[in-house]
């Protein structure tokens, strides 16, 4: 479905970002991978993805702190593969503070990795899209980007701007056939969750199977946690020609936390 196509997914190195890189590779996407982690196990799952699915695989090691390494990521893809088809802004990472508490270096970091980068990334991005006429941005937002929760401001303000920045792309984007949509996961178990579960224990004072049954999963009615397969099943498909009419829309996978 993808094949000749290439797929910038950011944070990528692990959960949701790797499943979807590997979705679009399963796709015959040609992939550039992005994120941190032990160079050993970077390269492995680089590797892994052209071994398993017959597709060229690169690694940037972009820091999504910085416009210009962002810059440097798109157009050194752009100009190995003739283009970047596919955009995923999906590196990411938490903090979890009452807010009167929260380290100012923790908020400046949070708005530049989670929503400044998305914007670098397709402000690069797009004008090759839209000469090709033809681009699919996917923006991993979070159901905290239509509601919001305690001790994240940071995340919170964040996701509700990346749903703000999809919209805007989608609109000045659809006469170039070139989509932006935000998908909104429910708590997929990831090491960004994993990792955030002391600091809530902390904040709220709760055990960690308090934290686990009692704030993440209570807020999904299914009382499961997303998969990362479910979510990258949604990135196919939104970066299919059956999804060319859906921009602008901003989707929850989220087991119906919002629906209530």
């Amino acid at each position: 479905m993808l094949k000749g196509k290439t797929a910038v997914v950011t944070g990528s190195t692990s959960g949701i970002g790797l499943s979807i890189a590997r979705a679009y590779a399963a796709e015959g996407a040609n992939i550039v991978i992005n994120g941190f982690g032990a160079p050993e196990a970077i390269e492995q799952e680089r590797a892994g993805i052209e071994a398993d699915f017959g597709v060229q695989a690169r690694y940037s090691p972009a820091d999504m702190a910085h416009g210009g390494a962002i810059a440097t990521m798109i157009a050194e893809a752009e100009a190995e593969f003739g283009g970047v088809d596919i955009l995923v802004n999906n590196a990411g990472i938490q903090f979890v503070s009452p807010v009167e508490d929260f380290p100012v270096e923790k908020w400046d970091a949070i708005i530049a990795i989670n929503l400044s980068a998305a914007f670098h990334a397709i402000r690069a991005a797009l004008p090759g899209m839209k000469q090709r006429k033809w681009g699919r941005i996917i923006n991993t937002a979070s159901a905290h980007a239509l509601v919001a929760s305690p001790f994240k401001s940071a995340y919170v303000a964040a996701k509700h701007g990346i749903a703000g920045l999809t919209k805007t792309v989608a609109l000045e984007a659809a006469t170039f056939g070139v989509t932006a949509n935000a998908i909104c996961p429910g708590y997929v178990w990831t090491p960004l969750v994993e990792k955030q579960i002391p600091e809530t224990m902390a904040a709220r004072g709760l055990t960690k199977e308090q934290v686990i049954n009692d704030v993440l999963l209570h807020a999904q009615p299914t009382k499961q946690f997303v998969t990362s397969e479910e979510v990258a099943a949604l990135a196919v498909f939104l970066a299919s020609d059956a999804a060319k009419s859906i921009t602008g829309v901003i989707l929850p996978v989220d087991g119906g936390w919002t629906a209530q």
